[in-house]
Parts: structure tokens; sequence; C-alpha cells
């Protein structure tokens, strides 16, 4: 458009030079070739518009959006014809305590209210894309700054909206995944609506009071105990019900042995008992017989 611009005027000012004295007019004729080239070329580039990957073209004539999009690559187009890229990638937008970290500087965490009224802050990441047909209609009811103007505040109000239903332990413990599945379903159905599609939801983390963390942190450890506890009086009757078991085979090995020999065998088994001793090379005592009298041994060489 500008060198169409500086065509017309280079045409406008040969026209000029032909009312000047001389020699002033002998160059008008190459001014105006030169003019003509220019507006030729301003209007085969203005023809040509070209959209890098990733991205698409929204197209508005003399302020009004069209309702058609330019895809990734050359494109002719309308010479007055303003074209605007938008990036149809995914996008990322990070809201985080970290100094530099999210995308404004400074502390750009969410705070909100749980339903035992306090406060939590939450580092979140929005994975989020900008549907290419949908396009046009963001840029005439959004404007191209989109991020600003709906995924900030959007997922900022649908957090704290729905912090509420939750306690602090429980957002930071238990129900975590259940309060990020929560806000990823209602902040899609909103973004669905102004034609982006959320992709993933990041809580990245949640910090709690202290006084709250620390209370956390002793009843995790209490749990701790009690399950050691639990396991310890587990491995106590374990252990009672394997000497019971044990005793139990005892006194049924006992009450076999009683029952089942008589004299005669009792006797054989003294007589071997006193004959391994008898063999061994120790002085001994040994008492044999039903008299009682003792018989002294002595094995030595």
């Amino acid at each position: 458009m500008i060198l169409m611009i500086l065509g017309v005027l280079a045409i406008l000012l040969s026209y000029s030079l032909k009312r000047m004295n001389a020699p002033l007019p002998a160059y008008a004729s190459v001014v105006r070739t030169i003019g003509l080239i220019i507006v030729a070329l301003g209007f085969l580039t203005s023809c040509i518009k070209q959209i890098n990957a990733g991205e698409i073209g929204v197209k508005s004539l003399f302020g009004k959006v069209q309702d058609d999009v330019l895809n990734s690559g050359l494109n002719i187009i309308n010479p007055l014809v303003e074209v605007k890229t938008i990036d149809v990638k995914t996008q990322n937008y990070t809201m985080s305590g970290v100094h530099d970290e999210g995308d404004k500087t400074g502390d750009d965490a969410i705070r909100a209210l749980t339903a035992d009224g306090l406060e939590v802050i939450i580092d979140l990441t929005v994975l989020y894309r900008v549907l290419p047909v949908e396009a046009p209609r963001i840029a005439k009811e959004i404007g191209f700054d989109f991020k600003d103007k709906i995924v900030r505040p959007v997922t900022r109000t649908k957090i704290r909206d729905n912090a509420v239903y939750y306690t602090a332990v429980d957002l930071y413990s238990t129900k975590r995944d259940e309060f990020q599945a929560r806000i990823f379903k209602t902040i899609e159905v909103n973004f669905k609506q102004r034609g982006l599609v959320l992709e993933q939801l990041l809580v990245r983390n949640i910090t709690l009071p202290t006084s709250v963390k620390a209370s956390i942190e002793e009843k995790i450890k209490a749990e701790q105990e009690a399950q050691k506890m639990e396991f310890v009086l587990q491995k106590e009757k374990q252990e009672a019900e394997r000497k019971r078991v044990e005793a139990q085979g005892i006194a049924d090995y006992q009450r076999i042995i009683s029952s089942g020999l008589t004299d005669k065998q009792l006797q054989y088994e003294q007589i071997k008992a006193m004959k391994e001793i008898a063999t061994s090379p120790n002085a001994k005592t040994i008492i044999m017989g039903k008299s009682g009298a003792p018989v002294i041994l002595d094995g030595k060489n």
C-alpha cells in the first residue's frame, strides 16, 4: 500500500514538472514512468500476503472484519484489505508467585478463599489454542488481545469460584486432582463459547498458610505413627499365633508319644542313651538297672 501511494505521488509530480520552466519538463516522462512502476510493484505486493505456519490471517476492509480467513502460505488478496495474523498453535499462560516465571512480572499467583475461610495461593498454567474458524468472530467480538481479556480473567475467576467448595486441607492433599478436573470443566465451557480450546490445566503449586501447613504435617505424622503401630500389633498377633501353633504341636507330639510308648521301648531307648554315654571319652557315672547302684565307667585310655 505504501508503494502504491509513493507511485501515485510520483505520477502527480511528473505532471507538475511539465508546467515548470526548462529543463524540468524534460524529466516529467521519466518520473511518470518510475511512478507507474512503483504503483505496479505496490499493487502486486499488496495482492500477495504470506501467512506463516501455525498462524491464521484475519481480513478487514475499511474496518469490517470478513468471515473467511487466510491459511498458512501465499494468498492473493484485495490490495485494500488489511490482514492481521492470529497464532493458532498451542499457547500457554502461566500465573505464578515466583518472580519472572509467569506472563506477568512479579507475584501473579491466584489467591482464593476455601470453604473453611482460609486463603490459599495457587500457581497455574493454562494450555489453550484458537479455533481457526472462530478467528474472525474473536477479532470482531473480543479483539486480538484475547489473552488478557479472556484467558487470564476467566481462569482466575473460575478458580476462585470453585475453591469455595473445598477446604484448604483437601486442596493440599486428597482432593487436588478433583479440584483440577472441576475447574477444567468450567473453564473449558467458557473458552468454547468464545472460540478457544482449553487443552490442559496444570495446577503447579498450592501454598497454604503456615499454621495450616504445620497442622497438616503433624496430622500426616500422626497417621504414619498410627499405621506403624498397627503394623507392630499385627506382627505381634502373628507371632502369638505362631507360638500358639508351635505349643499346640508340641502338646500333640507329647500326647502321641506318651500314649504310644511301652516299658520295653523305654528301656531300649535308655540302653541306647547309656551306650552313647559310655563310648564318650570323658569319665562318667551311669546308673543302670532298677536297683539304682551306680556303675562308674572310665572312658580314658
